[in-house]
């Protein structure tokens, strides 16, 4: 079995992560992300109103795995906790991902400013399991 840096590492080099939250009444919701490394977690940034984040709130069990845009997985997935971070942390989380993933990010966040700006954003901490 791998170590979780080593995990981590290879879930942060690739362009999506397939970031599976769970409802209430366990149904799996699986949503490709783009993920970014931080230390010895991963953060994601997401919109604050999204179904992802609604999920996270009310558990913090995730499962993560390599995906393709579409979410198609490629490898086995691993359990993980996800936390919402507090506000002043989603700037630090936008500049990471302008940083990994450049025009794209640029494109994708001038979409969300019109949605609601970057306070509608929120930084996700995702954490493997022991």
């Amino acid at each position: 079995m791998k170590q979780p840096n080593a995990v981590l590492d290879d879930m942060a080099a690739g362009k999506y992560l397939l970031l599976t939250t769970f409802r209430r009444d366990g149904t799996p919701v699986p949503t490709p992300v783009w993920a970014m490394r931080d230390g010895p977690a991963l953060v994601i940034c997401s919109a604050a109103d999204a179904g992802k984040v609604k999920r996270i709130r009310n558990s913090g069990n995730v499962t993560i795995a390599a995906s393709d845009w579409r979410g198609k997985p490629h490898g086995a997935p691993f359990r993980a906790h996800a936390e919402l971070l507090p506000p002043e942390a989603t700037p630090y989380v936008i500049d990471l991902m302008k940083r990994k993933y450049g025009l794209a990010a640029r494109i994708g966040l001038a979409g969300s400013a019109l949605r609601g700006g970057p306070g509608h954003m929120v930084g996700i901490r995702i954490r493997l399991d022991e």
